[in-house]
């Protein structure tokens, strides 16, 4: 039998990404966190365990030695819904398979890949169960597997799931996981786990699969935060959960006693944290309890940082789809829940909440404190030709009615055993999609791009602006958080640092900006002529005209992204 304290562990991350569950970066998910508690709970030294990510393993094949000369190999991934990414690139199937074979010692694989594999990561497709050529797989919790993996000395271990008891010690023990994270501390978002499992039972979700909704405490999330802290970890995501608004509550009902507590915890513990959103906001829950609602959404943007978004499953807004498929909450409630997202977290850093929701030219320039995001999906049993239509509808009564949303997420359904789903799989899907690109390019052409106008009106800040790759002459970038906006900046800029940006224009899913605050005296052509309202002529008689030592000299198109201070054009605010 293998002594715990004499083991030799490598994690590799593959990255998730679930409905309730963010981990590609700038974002690591609860899963190798938890499970490197686990296995220190259960006796293996700190010091013993070695975090990589795939992409690691990528850019450096010297650290495969790491994954062979381990005792025990654990591998966590999986993807329950497609998307596209930035940060980084979740492991492929050939690649999972590699590295089982790489690793000479006990291999074990876990998380949402349990659910399934693909031919790929991506929309539209059916899954199917695969090993993968590893010794042991957890059809469980893979925390759960480690811990009693380890502690059976490499023998093996039931499938089983954690319990909270154990969440409350492995969370705390796993948080030094962080600090061998390739983005620490600077570029890395932790994702906070509050719950899991879903009192709803939609006939695509996997979420239902971990049963109905289990809390934790306040005080166990908050305990986490404070250890991460400690670790150099300043960025928060409590993402992991199906609503957030039942936290401590019975799985439906709002309970803002439970928030407060929650919210009010982690800024005690983590004073100079940088970001603080979350993600799952169930609108049924809104529509069915509002004024309870109402409370725990003004706890929220109390303590959160600007631009969080709540995500709405919204799903479809035909009621036949919405029928068929089990889904909770109809388009006129969807419609009430925007509403009153809008009504109570509208507002932006500077502003009267009262006021809220504010865009236009009287806006302060932040972004607002909570907006709710839409997810739309498509390839559901009953869907149809009218199902785009109305969805479309519903999208742009929220605009008409001038309402804002952070972002629209449309998609194809995955298909995966254990969901009522499995049983149409993908079919429906890929009938309809040459349809599924023409609706698709319409909602980003008539609604995207002026909602991002709304919600981010010219002249609008976004601080700490992550640099992080060069495309056709300009820089993008992303703010920490909950689906931050991409930003493309005139020039090549060194990447891996981060600037203050002002917006200037709008693409569907994008914006440019300029730094801010703009030095006239050192800026360049492609940034004064970005600039709204300026023109090239303006621009070259701005650079012609250079050095300036008053804001009076400027033309007025650039009042908002100038800062004076000391009578210098370009100085600091």
């Amino acid at each position: 039998m293998t002594d715990p304290a004499d083991l030799r562990v490598t994690l590799v991350d593959g990255y998730v990404d679930e409905p309730a569950h963010f981990g590609v970066p700038p974002y690591i998910s609860t899963y190798p966190r938890f499970t490197a508690g686990a296995m220190v709970d259960a006796g293996v030294p700190e010091e013993q365990i070695t975090y990589h990510t795939i992409d690691e393993l990528r850019d450096d094949r010297r650290k495969w030695a790491d994954v062979a000369d381990a005792d025990l190999f654990v591998y966590i991934g999986g993807m329950t819904v497609p998307g596209s990414y930035v940060g980084g690139t979740p492991a492929e199937p050939d690649e999972v398979k590699e590295l089982a074979w790489t690793a000479d010692g006990t291999t074990l694989m876990g998380g949402p890949i349990r659910f399934g594999v693909g031919e790929e990561n991506a929309g539209g497709q059916d899954m199917e169960r695969k090993d993968l050529d590893y010794d042991f797989v957890a059809k469980g919790d893979v925390e759960a597997a480690a811990y009693d993996l380890v502690d059976s000395g490499l023998e093996g271990f039931g499938n089983r799931m954690r319990d909270n008891e154990e969440l409350d010690r492995w969370a705390a023990k796993g948080a030094f996981v962080v600090e061998q994270h390739p983005n620490h501390p600077h570029y890395l978002i932790c994702e906070m786990e509050t719950s899991r499992g879903c009192a709803y039972r939609c006939s695509f979700c996997t979420e239902p699969l971990y049963g109905n909704p289990s809390f934790r405490t306040a005080d166990s999330v908050v305990k986490e935060v404070g250890n991460l802290y400690n670790r150099g970890a300043r960025h928060f995501r409590l993402g992991r959960q199906a609503d957030i608004l039942a936290f401590g509550g019975d799985g439906e009902a709002p309970n803002p006693d439970a928030l407060r507590r929650l919210y009010g915890g982690i800024r005690e513990v983590a004073p100079d944290l940088g970001t603080l959103h979350l993600d799952n906001m169930n609108p049924i829950t809104i529509a069915r309890w509002p004024e309870e609602s109402r409370e725990c959404i003004r706890i929220i943007a109390e303590h959160n940082t600007p631009g969080d978004t709540a995500a709405f499953g919204l799903e479809s807004a035909d009621p036949v789809v919405q029928e068929e498929n089990n889904l909770n909450v109809s388009a006129d409630e969807c419609f009430e829940a925007v509403k009153i997202v809008n009504e109570e977290g509208g507002w932006r850093p500077g502003e009267d909440p009262a006021d809220a929701p504010t865009f236009g030219d009287e806006a302060a320039s932040r972004l607002p404190k909570l907006l709710p995001g839409i997810n739309l999906l498509h390839g559901l049993m009953g869907e149809r030709e009218e199902t785009f239509a109305h969805n479309k509808r519903f999208l742009h009564r929220v605009y008409d009615e001038g309402l804002m949303v952070r972002r629209i997420n449309i998609r194809q359904v995955m298909a995966f055993d254990g969901t009522e789903m499995s049983s149409t799989g993908s079919q429906i899907a890929k009938e309809h999609k040459k349809l599924f690109k023409k609706y698709k390019r319409e909602v980003r052409e008539e609604i995207d791009r002026p909602m991002l106008k709304r919600v981010a009106p010219p002249g609008t800040v976004l601080e700490n602006v992550h640099l992080e790759y060069h495309q056709d002459g300009t820089t993008f970038g992303r703010q920490l958080g909950t689906y931050p906006l991409l930003v493309g900046i005139p020039g090549e800029r060194e990447l891996g640092r981060t600037v203050d940006a002002a917006i200037v224009d709008y693409g569907y899913r994008s914006v440019t900006g300029v730094p801010h605050p703009l030095d006239v005296n050192t800026a360049s052509m492609d940034e004064l002529t970005a600039i709204p309202g300026l023109g090239r002529s303006k621009a070259g008689d701005v650079i012609v005209n250079r050095p300036y030592e008053s804001a009076d000299d400027v033309d007025d198109a650039l009042a908002k992204f100038v800062s004076v201070g000391d009578g210098d054009v370009g100085s600091a605010d």
